[in-house]
């Protein structure tokens, strides 16, 4: 190793003989490294970093070179995107164990409306709103989109998109697992607005379901559950309100 530099996230940035590699320590890299992998044989899906070892809670990529977001990037993005969800999961959930920091449950469920109820109901227990998400989780089969399952990042903010030094974005961090496109474009929209450019080019190969935007906070309900069972907060404020539309 000639140099280390942390660059947050539990991310360090190390230059070795061999050229430079991301070095993440943390729970959950074993199952980061598989959807890692899961997503790098997904036709027409974003790039990933290749990962070079995975041990235990270290996991070691290969280093991606950035640049300034660009107009290409943004379409990239959601050509790709499409590209990803066309690819089927053999099953709802599934996957990963981990969503950040945060243990969930990977048993793969046999329809869509099991496998958001459960997810809701376990991470509902961890921040005291219980009630509330049984009597969301009981309305599911009527307010659920058809389609899928279809492979998903599963923990698909901003942050863990790399702008690319070759115009293209990289997906990091994912959660891999089965669920419905609209979960990942939900989580996309959490932490700031989707690009029209990166809609229109999703739109132009993938479809999103009628009434797709109505249950952007549907989608959101999982990853803001997670947040407040790490952070609490405001984010159960936000929990309360999405419990209460839907409910």
């Amino acid at each position: 190793m000639r140099s280390a530099r942390a660059v947050g996230g539990g991310v360090h940035r190390v230059r070795t003989t061999a050229g430079e590699v991301a070095v993440k320590v943390g729970v959950g890299v074993l199952d980061e490294a598989e959807g890692l992998r899961r997503l790098a044989r997904a036709p027409g899906a974003p790039p990933v970093p290749d990962v070079l070892l995975a041990d235990s809670d270290l996991l070691v990529t290969a280093w991606i070179d950035q640049q300034q977001r660009t107009a290409g990037h943004d379409e990239g993005l959601g050509r790709m995107l499409a590209g990803l969800h066309a690819v089927p999961a053999p099953e709802w959930g599934g996957g990963s164990s981990w969503i950040g920091n945060c243990r969930v449950d990977p048993a793969p469920r046999t329809n869509s409306t099991e496998f958001y109820g459960r997810r809701i109901i376990e991470l509902a227990a961890g921040c005291g709103v219980e009630r509330r998400a049984a009597a969301l989780a009981a309305r599911l089969p009527v307010l659920l989109p058809p389609g899928g399952p279809v492979l998903l990042h599963g923990d698909l903010w901003w942050g863990n998109i790399l702008w690319g030094a070759d115009g293209a974005p990289w997906l990091i961090d994912p959660s891999v697992h089965g669920g419905h496109p609209e979960e990942d474009l939900a989580m996309l929209a959490l932490f700031g607005p989707i690009p029209d450019r990166t809609l229109h080019a999703y739109t132009d190969i993938g479809v999103l379901e009628e009434g797709w935007a109505d249950r952007v906070e549907l989608f959101q309900l999982v990853p803001l559950l997670v947040h407040a069972v790490l952070f609490g907060g405001g984010y159960r404020a936000q929990v309360e309100a999405i419990l209460r539309r839907f409910t």
